[in-house]
């Protein structure tokens, strides 16, 4: 079976996942992209490129599987002498109807918001399956759709909401977690390592990060703080005032220029506490968590559900108060945070293990598919 996956944005977490697959199907997987900036652009346009480049070349596929980054409905409508019969499905790794938008983002102060979250909502409608990578973010987006359809003044069509559900289903995030098994780094600093590995946005919440951990400056605790992921624009300016606060206890700060320093640097942490202001699905906590760090959690967004809360309900905290007396538990304790190992809990999304299961269920969608047309 020959797969097409389209990432207009391959960058990061996205192109993880696109290689991942690929390398672990036990299809033809080829991948048609775009590189990874200008995030609005590749929402715009990107469409018009992928369909150009689709249309030079001589991969007919079986299966096409595009992310929320592409505006299906124009490159369908560009490429239907070849697609007219090919089945598709829309992957949301996030969507941009009910992500927390930046106050300073200009697109918020000229109310021209809504415009990527309806590309999403009429990708959805063109495509046959529709997939999100956790059940949080599936019931995020229908709660919020409705929302955003009754902000235009008429011809809503709030009854495509029931439509959309009905296509729509849960696969979860597949991670090539065992590549971090090579760069495992057994040896612990002398003092408890507090990582920070997510990108360095608004939405991942870095003021409560940093606040947190100036509260444990201020009460005289010894620990010292990595600071990893990617930054894509100019430094937020709580990563600089953390600079400065902090000093000599950021003993690394900025995005890992190799794979292999990545890796060691999360073999070497000891505690991640996630202050996510939004997460579908958390694929750096994950990574994180796999490399023997001690995770403690928003009861919030994807978490419950990603590293269950049910097993492990003492990870969770509801309040900044709780997260900050957790964080103080931890590196007071951190012979006993040492002691642990969460790594079973999140080895159900590698690779290994998922990408059977995505073969199969597009095997038989394309089979389902070809029977219609029949």
């Amino acid at each position: 079976m020959k797969i097409l996956i389209i990432e207009p944005y391959f960058t990061g977490s996205h192109a993880d996942w696109v290689r991942g697959y690929k390398k672990f199907s036990r299809h033809d997987v080829q991948i048609l992209s775009l590189s990874g900036q200008f995030w609005k652009w590749r929402m715009h346009g990107g469409a018009v490129t992928l369909a150009q480049k689709f249309l030079q070349s001589d991969f007919l596929p079986n299966f096409v599987l595009a992310t929320d980054m592409l505006d299906l409905t124009t490159f369908l409508a560009l490429t239907r002498e070849k697609t007219h019969s090919i089945p598709t499905a829309i992957y949301f790794h996030e969507n941009q109807i009910c992500y927390p938008w930046s106050p300073d983002d200009r697109d918020v102060r000229q109310n021209r918001d809504q415009h990527y979250g309806f590309i999403n909502y009429a990708s959805a409608l063109a495509a046959d399956i529709i997939f999100f990578n956790s059940q949080f973010h599936q019931t995020a987006f229908f709660e919020e759709l409705p929302r955003m359809l009754k902000h235009f003044p008429d011809h809503r069509s709030l009854e495509n909401v029931e439509k959309l559900k009905n296509k729509s289903q849960v696969l979860h995030l597949g991670l090539d977690l065992a590549r971090f098994d090579k760069f495992r780094v057994n040896e612990k600093p002398d003092k408890p390592l507090i990582l920070w590995n997510h990108r360095w946005e608004y939405d991942k919440n870095p003021t409560d990060f940093f606040n947190a951990l100036y509260v444990l400056h201020s009460e005289g605790l010894e620990f010292e703080v990595v600071i990893l992921g990617e930054n894509f624009s100019q430094n937020p300016i709580e990563f600089d005032i953390a600079r400065d606060q902090l000093g000599h206890k950021i003993i690394q700060f900025g995005y890992a220029q190799t794979f292999e320093d990545y890796a060691r640097w999360l073999w070497r942490s000891d505690i991640i506490p996630v202050t996510s202001r939004q997460d579908f699905f958390g694929a750096s906590t994950v990574e994180a968590i796999y490399c023997g760090c001690f995770p403690i959690l928003p009861n919030r967004l994807s978490f419950p559900e990603i590293f269950s809360i049910q097993q492990y309900p003492d990870n969770f905290y509801n309040t900044f108060d709780e997260l900050v007396d957790k964080l103080i538990w931890a590196v007071r304790n951190i012979g006993m945070v040492r002691s642990q190992n969460f790594k079973k809990a999140v080895e159900k999304y590698t690779w290994e293990q998922m990408a059977e299961h995505y073969d199969d269920i597009l095997e038989k969608l394309t089979e389902i598919s070809t029977r219609k047309i029949d």
